[in-house]
């Protein structure tokens, strides 16, 4: 088919590159021309392992990026992958969705059906607007010269190409019965796995080739674009749940790691979502469980679970704070080191992360702060202007005479660190670990005044050193 994907970040880049693998003639569209000569050069406009390959290797053969909403007129399949973000009432702001939707209209082919497919998160009820705005400014007719469908992205940054390519469950909403047909034969070859072998496709990761087909669901629009948010609050809530048990076993004595292991046992709960955290945080949780909240007060059907998570997301990430300022007494003129900007490894998303919130508070108290992210710094410099923050391109200088050092995101290279070294170049040894994932005997041994989330941090008998 000839597909067209207006938008080029998370969401566009990814489909566009994989729809172009999978053998469809696909086109980017973005009005960023930099995103676009990026493209065209072989080049990601994202950070997503794997991806540069893929648009490398696609580029100029089945996969084309360009400025010119002209390209819509002899597309089959219109994907709408722009940005969806929260206004200041927590409302999804749809500017993004109305002009991609106006420039649709103004080009799409009056002799020739499309399917136009919102990719975006977008609220409940967006399907209809989308449609609407594309007969006022084309006077065609929906179902007559179009279809609209609902297709929402499930795609983990870092890990995205696995899930384009190997997705547990592609979700379609769509009424008409040629808009059906059409996304049955567009995702054919991933629904069936056909013409996998012998692809250019380098995904970086161990993907089990015997794994299960992904589940194909259809279902009426306006169900399909709600899936996509009561899934995101629902892992939002399984998070905050977690992280409260965490401080809870922190005050008790027990063990989250052992609780969380214990819990994911049993089937009906599973182990995913159950790792303790600083809390939930990036461009995906904060704002669609924002938009989510916001439209169930709307029509007076307030999600009062969703909201107790959002509550306690924030008391976690007051939570860290504490822990700082009960070890170290005052921030005042203390220098505090920060590892990871990204509200996840392999990333370079900054949208929104926890962070952000941390260090802001860490800043009021008086701290001062030094951080580094493998490759999150520029965005979350160019997001968070207004915080006072000494960017570093090395992790250990992070750690030079600071006198805590807080690990956020737990990046391979951070886990792999120099620690010996790294407590030598500190004014006082504190470790906070809000992941969870050093290995706690060992850097107690080097004399780190070690903590972690929902653990016990006394230091270990000799016999426990040498089990660790």
């Amino acid at each position: 088919m000839n597909v067209v994907c207006i938008g080029s970040g998370y969401v566009g880049s990814v489909t566009g590159a994989a729809f172009a693998v999978l053998g469809h003639h696909t086109t980017v569209l973005d009005i960023d021309q930099n995103k676009v000569d990026q493209m065209n050069a072989g080049k990601s406009p994202i950070y997503e392992p794997g991806l540069d390959h893929l648009i490398n290797s696609y580029i100029g053969r089945s996969l084309f990026a360009t400025t010119d909403y002209g390209v819509i007129y002899h597309a089959d399949v219109v994907f709408i992958g722009v940005g969806t973000p929260s206004k200041a009432d927590g409302t999804a702001d749809l500017t993004y969705i109305r002009l991609a939707a106006q420039s649709i209209g103004q080009y799409v082919n009056p002799d020739k059906f499309v399917v136009i497919i919102n990719k975006s998160t977008v609220p409940v009820g967006t399907a209809d607007l989308v449609a609407s705005i594309i007969e006022e400014s084309s006077n065609l007719k929906v179902d007559t010269h179009f279809a609209m469908a609902s297709n929402p992205e499930f795609l983990r940054e870092g890990y995205a190409l696995e899930d384009v390519f190997f997705p547990e469950r592609i979700v379609v909403g769509a009424e008409n019965i040629h808009a059906k047909k059409v996304m049955k034969e567009l995702y054919f070859n991933v629904i069936n796995r056909v013409e996998y072998e012998g692809k250019s496709i380098d995904f970086q990761f161990s993907h089990n080739p015997n794994a299960a087909l992904p589940i194909y669901y259809e279902t009426d629009i306006k169900s399909a674009e709600m899936i996509k948010y009561a899934s995101n609050a629902f892992l939002a809530v399984k998070i905050s749940y977690i992280n409260e048990i965490a401080r809870l076993c922190e005050t008790l004595g027990a063990n989250i790691t052992e609780v969380a292991t214990g819990m994911g046992m049993d089937s009906r709960i599973g182990n995913k979502f159950l790792q303790v955290s600083s809390g939930w945080s990036g461009s995906c949780f904060p704002k669609d469980t924002a938009e989510l909240l916001a439209t169930s007060q709307k029509y007076s059907c307030e999600l009062t679970v969703v909201q107790a998570a959002v509550d306690s997301n924030q008391q976690m990430h007051d939570y860290v704070v504490d822990k700082i300022k009960r070890k170290l007494k005052t921030l005042n003129g203390k220098n505090i080191g920060i590892l990871g900007l990204t509200f996840k490894p392999n990333t370079d998303d900054a949208r929104k992360t926890q962070a952000s919130v941390i260090i802001k508070e860490l800043i009021d108290a008086g701290a001062r702060i030094k951080a580094h992210d493998p490759h999150g710094m520029a965005m979350f410099q160019q997001l968070n202007p207004a915080l006072d923050v000494q960017y570093v391109s090395n992790a250990i200088d992070v750690t030079y005479n600071v006198d805590a050092v807080v690990l956020l995101t737990h990046w391979a290279e951070y886990l792999h660190m120099d620690w010996s070294f790294v407590k030598n170049n500190m004014r006082s040894p504190y470790l906070l670990d809000t992941r969870n994932v050093l290995k706690q005997g060992h850097l107690h041994q080097l004399g780190f005044d070690y903590e972690g989330l929902g653990i016990h941090s006394t230091k270990k008998t000799t016999q426990e050193f040498v089990r660790s």
